[in-house]
C-alpha cells in the first residue's frame, strides 16, 4: 500500500476536485460517512453517548460529519468546538451550518476545566481536533484538553491522525490524543505508520473515500509498505552451490557473536554455502559453534583483528562468490577499518556492509559512492547519523527523508534499522516494513539480518527485492519467536533459529500477509 506525505495528500484532494470533478464537499462526507461506519460497528449507537471535539479546520469539518451521522440514526451526540466557529472554511463551515440547522447539540469550550466538567456523561471520545496540518507543538488549552482525553479512560476514535501528531514524520508534537481507532482518508499518512505516531493509531483504518485508482496509484508517490512477494522454490535438483555462495569478512579477538549470526543465518534462511573469513585465532572457536560454515582464517593484527595484508587474496578468494558481507565484529582497529574501505573500493562483486564495516564507511564514504556493483548499507539510526554527518535526532525527526538523502548520496541501498524499518533505494523509493517487534531490539539481531539479506540475494539476484524480504522474513523470525517466547529476554538466537519456520510461513502465506497488510492496516 503507498504512504503519503501531507503534501502529497493535499494534491491528491485537488486532483479528485479539478481532474475528475469530485466536490470537496463530497470528499468530507465520505470521510465522515467511513468514520461513522466504524463507529457504528465498534460501538452501541443506542446506549452510548459520543462526545465529539472539533477544531476549526477540515478535520473538525469531518468530526461535524461523524456527528451528523450519528445524530441522524438517533444517537446521543454533544459537539464540542475548541475554536471560533467563524473560522470554519468551506465545505466544514458547510457542515457546521447543517449541525447547527439540525440543532445538534453544540457548544463552544474556553478552557479544559469546561471540557472536564463534560466528561463524565459520555461513553465515546472522538477526536476531530488538528488533523494531519499540525506543524507546531501543542500548547494552551488544546494540551491541558488532550491530557483530558488521555486521562479519561474513555474509548477514543481519531479522525485521520490522532490529534498531535505529525502528519510527515510521526513525531508527538509535544502531546498527542491516544486513540483506540483511527480511520485515515485516502491513503495512509507517514505520521500514522512512522513511530511514534503509529502507537497512538490504536487499530488502524484506510477509506480511500471515492478516489479514482489512478489517484492513489499514483506512480509519483514513492514510499509504501514492505508488501510480500511470492518467493520461487527451491527445485528439486538443488544443490548447495544452486543456493548461494557468499564471503563473510568479519569478526575479531572478542567478537565472536556477529561473524557467528551473520554467516549462520545466511543457512538458516536457506542459503547454499557460506564462508567465513576470519582471523584465524578465533576461526576454532566459532566453528564450535557453527560447523556448517566454511572457514577461510586470515592473518590477523596485533590486536586480534583482520590485517590489511590480507586485501588481495579476499578480493581474488571472492571472484567466485555472488555477494561479500563485510562487518559484523570486524572492529575499529584503523588497519582493519582501512582493509574494508579499499576492499569495498576495489571488488566488483555486490557488497553488504554492516556492523563496523559501516563506521570505516562513514570516515571516508568514497570509497562506496563510485561502486558499479549493488551496494547494500544497514545502519541503526546512530549509524546513519555518522554516516550522514548529522545528529541522530536529525534521523529520528525525520526518517524518511534522511534515508533518501542518504541513498542518493552513497549511491546504496539502505535499511535504516528500528521499529518499522525503512528500506530505501537511490531512485527516491522507500519502502516501511511492518513485520517486528520490540523485542528484536537485542544484540546480535542486526547480525542475523545481513545474513538472511544475503540469504534472500542468493535466492532472487535481485539487490533491493532481496533487501526488502530480508528485513520482512527477519521480522516474521522475531515474531514467530515471541509467539512462542514473549518480548522480553528474546535473544539473537531464538530469532535465527525460527528463521526455518519464518520462511516456511512466508511461503505458504505471503499473499495473505500482503492483503491484510500484516495485521496493521486495514481497508474500509
Amino acid at each position: 500500500m503507498k504512504i503519503v506525505s501531507v503534501e502529497q495528500m493535499r494534491q491528491m484532494d485537488q486532483t479528485a476536485i479539478s481532474e475528475f470533478g469530485i466536490p470537496d464537499q463530497l470528499l468530507m462526507e465520505n470521510a465522515g460517512l467511513a468514520s461513522y461506519e466504524k463507529i457504528r460497528d465498534r460501538f452501541d449507537l443506542q446506549k452510548d453517548k459520543f462526545l465529539i471535539v472539533c477544531g476549526g479546520g477540515n478535520n473538525g469539518g469531518d468530526g461535524l460529519v461523524v456527528a451528523r451521522k450519528l445524530f441522524s440514526n438517533e444517537a446521543k451526540v454533544q459537539v464540542v468546538l475548541l475554536s471560533n466557529p467563524s473560522k470554519f472554511k468551506g465545505s466544514a463551515h458547510l457542515n457546521y451550518q447543517i449541525a447547527q440547522q439540525m440543532k445538534i447539540p453544540t457548544q463552544s469550550i474556553e478552557n479544559a476545566q469546561d471540557f472536564e466538567t463534560l466528561l463524565p456523561a459520555f461513553d465515546v471520545i472522538v477526536d476531530a481536533i488538528f488533523g494531519t496540518g499540525l506543524d507546531r507543538e501543542v500548547g494552551g488549552k488544546y494540551r491541558d484538553i488532550i491530557q483530558a482525553i488521555n486521562r479519561s479512560g474513555k474509548p477514543v476514535v481519531s479522525i485521520d491522525i490522532p490529534s498531535g501528531i505529525n502528519g510527515n514524520t510521526g513525531q508527538v508534537m509535544g502531546i498527542a490524543v491516544k486513540a483506540d481507532m483511527t480511520i485515515t482518508f485516502g491513503l495512509p499518512k507517514l505520521g500514522n505508520l512512522l513511530l511514534p505516531g503509529f502507537e497512538y493509531n490504536g487499530q488502524l483504518f484506510v477509506t480511500h473515500i471515492s478516489f479514482a485508482p489512478k489517484i492513489f496509484n499514483n506512480p509519483e508517490v514513492q514510499t509504501q509498505t514492505n508488501d510480500p512477494v511470492e518467493l520461487p522454490e527451491r527445485p528439486t535438483d538443488a544443490h548447495k552451490g544452486f543456493c548461494g555462495k557468499v564471503l563473510f569478512v568479519a569478526g575479531a579477538a572478542n567478537y565472536l557473536g556477529a561473524p557467528y549470526f551473520a554467516a549462520h543465518a545466511f543457512l538458516k534462511a536457506g542459503g547454499g554455502l557460506s564462508y567465513l573469513a576470519t582471523p584465524r585465532q578465533i576461526a576454532s572457536t566459532i566453528a564450535m559453534q557453527g560447523p556448517e560454515i566454511i572457514f577461510q582464517p586470515l592473518q590477523a593484527t596485533e590486536s586480534g583483528s583482520i590485517a590489511h595484508e590480507n586485501l588481495d587474496f579476499l578480493l581474488e578468494f571472492s571472484e567466485d562468490m555472488e555477494m561479500v558481507i563485510v562487518g559484523p565484529g570486524a572492529s575499529l582497529q584503523a588497519e582493519t577499518q582501512q582493509l574494508i574501505r579499499d576492499l569495498l573500493e576495489k571488488s566488483p562483486k555486490p557488497v553488504l556492509v554492516d556492523g563496523d564495516g559501516l563506521t570505516a564507511v562513514a570516515k571516508d564514504p568514497a570509497c562506496i559512492k563510485f561502486r558499479q556493483a549493488p551496494t547494500i548499507l544497514t545502519p541503526h539510526p546512530g549509524e546513519m547519523a555518522r554516516l550522514l554527518n548529522i545528529s541522530i535526532g536529525e534521523v529520528q525527526k525525520n526518517r524518511v527523508e534522511v534515508l533518501r538523502r542518504a541513498c542518493k548520496e552513497l549511491n546504496a541501498i539502505i535499511v535504516l534499522k528500528g521499529a518499522h524499518s525503512l528500506i530505501g533505494h537511490p531512485d527516491g523509493r522507500v519502502y516501511m516494513n511492518l513485520s517486528g517487534n520490540p523485542g528484536m531490539a537485542t544484540a546480535g539481531s542486526g547480525d542475523v539480518l545481513t545474513g538472511t539479506i544475503a540469504a534472500m540475494y542468493a535466492l532472487l539476484k535481485d539487490p533491493l527485492l532481496a533487501t526488502r524480504i530480508g528485513v520482512f522474513l527477519h521480522g516474521l523470525a522475531g515474531d514467530l519467536a515471541a509467539q512462542k517466547m514473549g518480548m522480553d529476554g528474546l535473544l539473537a538466537g531464538d530469532i535465527l533459529q525460527h528463521l526455518p519456520e519464518a520462511l516456511q510461513h512466508y511461503r505458504r502465506h505471503w499473499r495473505e500477509m500482503k492483503n491484510q497488510n500484516y495485521g496493521k492496516i486495514s481497508l474500509v
